[in-house]
């Protein structure tokens, strides 16, 4: 959506959201109601804006996305995500569990800068037996839960996220660095000979791919197992029993099974979740949650941030969304 767009719809605009990662800057305009007026994105993410310092380069990126959005002067913004990093624009120190979703706007920081910027801060789980952190995440959540919601949500990716939920109040998380490990195996290891391709993360495959579902149902029968498993996988290649281009997504249901096991086993039993994810990554989650007879809701990731984003900045500012 262009400034032009945005002009032709009469609604001014109230305040910017920006979700920015590591790699990437994705920024909207929004009305007092929370309607997407435009939309501005690009790859300034947190490495790009701290090349030349810490903290140097993020308020020229987003003076930059300011001007392409046609954001109205001293419009108030706010940011989620790798900005409020420890190497960010400024650290957002996280809330520790159990923190209500609702009140993340809370926690909020003030950015030392014309106007009114404020990033949200992330959410820690600060127990020795069992750390873990997220920033970003928590502002999907928000985005895709209701103040009174009770359940398990999943955000599949390079380290995907589940998270217990009760009540509108976050009680405990894991992250599993599924993605990265399959990138890491992919291109690192002896079994990128068993590959016909390496992606960065869980490859776009098939939902439905008999490699997959196969890897899968061996990986949560035997999660304690996966070492084996993998060089299973190239065992079977080099004897003739499975052909290379079977590779990634047996390695997929592997990885993603082992997962699933242990998150299930962890924060389970339960009949149904939502899963915040997007593209080929989402379906192959998608469908193995619903293999385990769950009953899945999916939302967009990018929706999720965007409308968790206007729900925390109409708390700071007094507006009202509409979904």
């Amino acid at each position: 959506m262009t400034p032009a767009e945005n002009s032709s719809r009469g609604a001014p605009g109230a305040f910017v959201v920006v979700d920015w990662g590591t790699s990437s800057f994705r920024g909207w305009l929004m009305s007092a109601d929370g309607e997407t007026l435009a939309e501005s994105r690009g790859g300034e993410g947190m490495l790009h804006c701290t090349g030349g310092g810490a903290g140097a380069g993020f308020a020229p990126v987003l003076r930059d996305h300011l001007a392409r959005l046609g954001a109205p002067e001293g419009v108030p913004v706010l940011i989620c995500g790798m900005a409020g990093a420890r190497q960010g624009w400024a650290e957002a120190p996280y809330l520790k569990t159990p923190t209500r979703l609702d009140a993340l706007h809370e926690g909020a920081i003030r950015i030392d800068a014309p106007g009114d910027i404020r990033i949200l801060p992330g959410i820690a789980q600060a127990r020795p037996e069992r750390p873990d952190v997220m920033r970003g995440e928590e502002t999907q959540l928000l985005g895709v839960t209701e103040p009174d919601f009770t359940g398990l949500v999943c955000i599949p990716g390079t380290h995907s996220k589940w998270v217990r939920i009760e009540a509108g109040r976050i009680v405990e998380f894991s992250t599993y660095m599924t993605g990265e490990l399959y990138s890491v195996i992919a291109q690192h290891s002896i079994l990128a000979h068993a590959l016909e391709t390496a992606g960065n993360e869980t490859s776009p495959l098939a939902a439905d791919s008999q490699p997959f579902r196969e890897g899968l149902s061996m990986a949560l029968a035997e999660p304690a197992a996966l070492t084996a498993s993998l060089f299973r996988l190239r065992a079977a290649q080099l004897l003739g029993f499975e052909q290379r281009a079977n590779g990634a997504a047996r390695l997929s249901g592997l990885l993603i099974g082992t997962e699933l096991a242990d998150a299930l086993h962890r924060h389970g039993p339960l009949r149904s979740m939502r899963l915040i994810g997007a593209g080929a990554l989402g379906r192959l989650y998608e469908a193995a949650l619903a293999g385990q007879g769950l009953d899945v809701t999916t939302v967009d990731a990018e929706q999720a941030a965007r409308l968790g984003l206007a729900k925390a900045a109409i708390a700071l500012w007094g507006a009202k969304v509409t979904t």
